[in-house]
């Protein structure tokens, strides 16, 4: 279910974690840097240079546009987001605050009369309001306890509900009696650690009186619970939401823990009734995620993003809207192969418009409620990650492809017409050779079509040879659409003089459920003949170098290089791998959702007559070891729990123990990511170093 959204909510959380640790007592501003572009080359420094959109929040008469905007120092090694308006022609654009540190969860209130965002200032995390032209900015809560992890308004104006970081309690504290500077931890159960943290505390929801001033007392409606609400690790104040009275929170939580809590997906969307203090479940027998609750303008109903089946992570995203007159639920989709997201109601409640993915592209569609039809609203090789109205009928989106990072779109809905509004790299973009991106559809090894996008270098010459890199994408289920990375970027890669080939193969999104599924308990399988298929074809064309063929992948992708390396009958020269599977039984003990390990795999790999465990584990890397014969640099990170460091390791001292060229990069402080800018910098002078090493001699 990992698509290109959550690499972006990565960037975020990095951002709220340095914002956390880091109060106003850092001087420097981090501004545009002023970066030099030789020879039009796209580089890793100014990769970095990038202006970052965050959040984007349309005021309530749908006039204006509120949005933060991150840069980054890498001599400094950290980012920092300020608050920005224009209008929504692109007008006026307005910058709010200059300050040291990060700003974030920046929204307007009810009356659009002020804006809310969290901030860490001396006294420690704190939510602040100031008008709409950046005066009065003060303080307008005072929690000394716990880390502020999201906010919102209720629409009456007289309540916000925020999330805090609950500590969770230490059953074994006894034991620590006199040991102030013990460092060890005790576990009894599972989910003990999550992605990229060990769960020390639970975010949930607090509710409290807001009288225009200061922010009451908050009531923790989880209170003596070990349940999260929002969910980790993503999850965000998009799980939580007001009813339009603001008598009511709905919410999403699993309320499992521990063992139950890591081998289930079950969510369920929850209606907290403040008057009563009653909660009722609203998805109640729906074993699958259910998240992401929005309830219509007038009150009437509500809908979510739902999974059918409990434990599968990249289910069908399901429509589900709640009558709360009749009380039934019903499912608006399953006619529509495809996922939905990013729900909205239109002002009138007689559309829901949506985010879905086709063909790996994402764009605009709208569901009428009345009888279900859909209407695709935006088309184009492009990625839209939001939608939000603004004033006219006017839609508000943000969008991004593999050329351009993301940006502010308004979408004229009677004319088709999209017009990007906001212009924060356009100076950059302006002195950078871009290479073309084109569209592919070959034939797979089963006579099924598989779409693959191919990156060319800038300056491309069709009478040249050119090295080529093979992209393997992770997930493993999420597209590889139109999506903008600060990593696995494919134009930077086009920059470095490389053809990149970036196939959907099997288990990906986009083409179908029945294309989605088919990879899972068949990792060796035809998933990678695809990968074949697709560098075998494009190898047919005169200027792709049949000697000088790479593989590279991250996560999904970094296991599809190991098994790669035991497979590939020489088609390349060279490997890069980034915390990816290698040895799948160890997998299925060290990572931690074991949801995935036991859908995806088909189980534990003791069970012996569990024919599709016992095919996923023939099929894991470190058992073709004895076939490798290809350099391979390796890369991983400790902090990644959900692929553990030692899987890294193991195959590079498999590779150098078979006396085969390796390079190991390591980051004791990275997770399933690189987010840090200096890390990052050396990441990318690591692959084009190696890959050049390799494929230019």
């Amino acid at each position: 279910m990992r698509n290109r959204i959550v690499i972006l909510m990565a960037v975020a959380v990095l951002m709220i974690t340095a914002c956390k640790r880091r109060p106003e007592q850092d001087k420097n501003v981090i501004d545009k840097p002023n970066i030099e572009i030789k020879d039009g080359k796209l580089s890793p420094e100014a990769l970095w240079s990038f202006g970052r959109i965050g959040e984007v929040s349309v005021s309530p008469d749908g006039k204006k546009v509120l949005y933060t905007l991150t840069y980054y120092s890498i001599s400094e090694n950290k980012g920092n987001a300020e608050i920005y308006t224009m209008n929504i022609d692109g007008s006026d654009v307005q910058r709010l605050t200059t300050t040291a540190s990060s700003e974030w969860n920046v929204i307007w209130n009810p009356k659009g009369d002020k804006i809310g965002f969290i901030y860490a200032d001396e006294n420690g995390v704190n939510i602040y309001e100031m008008n709409p032209d950046g005066t009065g900015r003060k303080a307008i809560s005072d929690l000394k306890e716990g880390d502020l992890e999201g906010f919102s308004y209720s629409p009456d104006g007289t309540k916000v509900v925020y999330v805090r970081a609950v500590p969770k309690q230490d059953k074994f504290a006894k034991l620590k009696e006199g040991l102030d500077k013990t460092t060890g931890r005790i576990n009894d159960d599972l989910a003990y650690r999550h992605w990229d943290n060990w769960v020390d505390a639970i975010p949930q929801p607090f509710i409290a009186d807001f009288d225009g001033k200061k922010i009451g007392e908050g009531k923790n409606i989880l209170e003596n619970t070990e349940f999260e609400s929002p969910m980790r690790p993503w999850g965000g104040m998009e799980q939580i939401t007001w009813s339009p009275d603001s008598k009511s929170i709905a919410y999403t939580c699993r309320k499992k823990v521990g063992k139950e809590y890591a081998f289930s997906t079950n969510s369920d969307i929850y209606l907290y009734r403040l008057e009563d203090n009653t909660t009722i479940n609203l998805s109640e027998g729906m074993m699958g995620y259910d998240q992401n609750p929005v309830f219509s303008n007038n009150g009437k109903m509500i809908a979510w993003e739902s999974m059918e089946r409990d434990g599968y992570e990249a289910d069908k995203l399901r429509l589900m809207v709640h009558n709360f007159e009749s009380g039934k639920t019903e499912y608006y989709t399953p006619d529509f192969d495809q996922n939905v997201g990013g729900l909205k109601f239109s002002n009138d409640d007689m559309w829901i418009y949506f985010i879905s993915d086709y063909h790996a592209v994402d764009n605009i569609y709208k569901i009428n409620i009345a009888d279900k039809s859909i209407k695709q609203i935006t088309s184009g090789v492009h990625d839209y990650t939001s939608v939000d109205f603004a004033a006219d009928g006017k839609l508000i989106g943000q969008k991004m492809s593999m050329s351009h990072p993301n940006e502010i779109w308004v979408v004229d809905e009677a004319s088709k017409e999209e017009k990007k509004i906001s212009a924060c790299n356009d100076d950059l973009m302006a002195k950078i050779k871009w290479g073309k991106v084109e569209e592919r559809w070959l034939k797979a090894t089963d006579g099924k079509d598989l779409h693959t996008w191919v990156i060319y270098p800038p300056d491309f010459d069709s009478t040249k040879k050119y090295p080529t890199l093979l992209y393997c994408e992770g997930g493993p289920q999420s597209t590889v659409s139109q999506f903008w990375s600060y990593r696995w970027n494919f134009q930077i890669m086009a920059a470095h003089g490389y053809i990149v080939v970036a196939p959907n193969r099997r288990g990906l999104p986009g083409f179908g459920q029945e294309w989605n599924e088919q990879i899972s308990g068949d990792y060796g399988g035809q998933c990678m003949r695809d990968y074949f298929t697709a560098i075998d074809e494009l190898s047919k064309e005169s200027y792709v170098d049949k000697d000088r063929l790479g593989a590279v992948g991250a996560s999904f992708g970094g296991y599809s290089v190991y098994w790669l390396a035991g497979h590939h009958d020489k088609r390349f020269k060279c490997f890069i791998a980034h915390n990816g599977m290698f040895n799948l039984e160890q997998q299925y003990l060290e990572t931690e959702e074991m949801w995935f390990v036991n859908w995806d795999l088909g189980g534990a790999y003791w069970e012996k007559d569990n024919k599709t465990a016992q095919k996923s584990y023939a099929n894991s890397p470190h058992l073709f070891v004895d076939k490798w014969d290809t350099p391979l640099m390796v890369i991983h990170s400790e902090f990644d729990f959900r692929i553990v460091a030692s899987q890294g390791m193991a195959a590079y001292n498999a590779a150098v123990i078979r006396g085969i060229p390796a390079r190991y990069l390591y980051f004791p402080d990275e997770t399933h990511w690189v987010l840090k800018p200096q890390n990052g910098v050396l990441w990318q002078r690591n692959f084009f170093d190696w890959l050049d090493m390799w494929l230019k001699k």
